[in-house]
């Protein structure tokens, strides 16, 4: 990890909240105004707390699927659909989920669907 508690504390120091996405490999610092973990198949998830989890979806791997992830602790738990050329499809999987396992909210990359990079 590239940010340390100094580093943290500096910006803080001039106002800034500071947040980071990871995978969850590393525990992340103390000082974190925001946690996104963001886990990967078969990577090990030392960071199990936090402000948001987040997870793509669908995923082929047992490990990956979300009732995996249900006994972290996080405030917000989002599903974003796989950005593939399956993608409607993936979209509509994910509302279903989400439908049938409300902790789960829909999360989009609206970036994408706007057309920008």
């Amino acid at each position: 990890m590239q940010l340390d508690s100094d580093v943290i504390r500096a910006l803080q120091a001039h106002g800034f909240e500071v947040a980071v996405e990871t995978n969850g490999t590393i525990s992340a610092p103390s000082e974190l105004d925001w946690i996104c973990v963001s886990p990967k198949a078969h990577a090990e998830i030392v960071q199990v707390e936090g402000d948001e989890l987040k997870l793509v979806y669908p995923q082929a791997e047992p490990e990956a699927q979300p009732d995996k992830f249900e006994g972290m602790r996080f405030e917000h738990f989002f599903l974003q659909p796989l950005d593939s050329v399956d993608y409607d499809e993936n979209l509509e999987r994910t509302i279903v989920y989400c439908r049938r396992h409300p902790r789960w909210k829909l999360s989009l990359q609206t970036h994408k669907i706007v057309g920008l990079p």
